[in-house]
């Protein structure tokens, strides 16, 4: 009865973390009307994506404790990003369907990392932190390279629905007067090693709630 209690428990977790990852995923990856603020969007969004990412998958990854799972739970994000984004799109929103998944290359450091130092859990955090942190940014940039351009898009599907903080205006640039990887980087080295900590100590919650 704990195999499975513990199995339904350790899945539930997955789908809860994998889920909600791809929702703030989603709303935080779409640079179609970030017009004014792009650069801004772009750093913060890098962040957010990277906590995201690197707390599901040291979960998954140290729960397990098989090789591949941290970028098997990526694809779990990449998957989910396509489908909510396709319903999307045949609504008739105008986001982009295709979404690089960046999140790939990143969970495979976070592996590599952790196999590389015989599943030791300190360098789990530390090393792959930085290495995810300072990674995913950098991958993150073909999205936005990708995207169609804001203010084209936006004129081209016009809602008269749209609330005022997505009204099309005239981009600004230099908001943050420095490049916005360097910036997301920086910030997501150092929050991602705390982030890593809490997907490790969420697989020792987890295994406490089931004894």
């Amino acid at each position: 009865v704990m195999v499975w209690l513990r199995r339904c428990t350790h899945y539930l977790f997955i789908v809860v973390v994998a889920v909600n990852s791809t929702l703030l995923t989603i709303n935080a990856g779409d640079y179609i009307f970030y017009t004014d603020w792009a650069w801004t969007s772009y750093t913060v969004f890098s962040i957010s994506q990277t906590l995201m990412l690197i707390v599901g998958a040291c979960y998954y990854l140290t729960f397990t404790g098989v090789p591949g799972t941290a970028p098997y739970y990526a694809l779990i994000m990449t998957v989910y990003t396509w489908i909510a984004k396709a319903a999307w799109f045949s609504l008739g929103y105008p986001y982009d369907f295709i979404v690089t998944p960046v999140w790939l290359p990143s969970a495979m450091l976070l592996d590599l990392v952790y196999w590389a130092t015989k599943k030791n859990k300190h360098s789990l955090i530390l090393f792959g932190g930085v290495l995810v942190g300072m990674s995913l940014p950098l991958f993150n940039m073909v999205n936005l390279i990708t995207v169609a351009d804001p203010l084209e898009t936006a004129f081209k599907y016009p809602r008269p629905t749209l609330p005022p903080y997505m009204t099309p205006t005239e981009p600004q640039v230099g908001k943050f007067y420095n490049s916005p990887v360097a910036l997301g980087a920086g910030a997501s080295a150092v929050l991602g090693c705390t982030f890593a900590a809490l997907g490790r100590k969420l697989n020792t919650w987890t295994y406490r709630w089931m004894a």
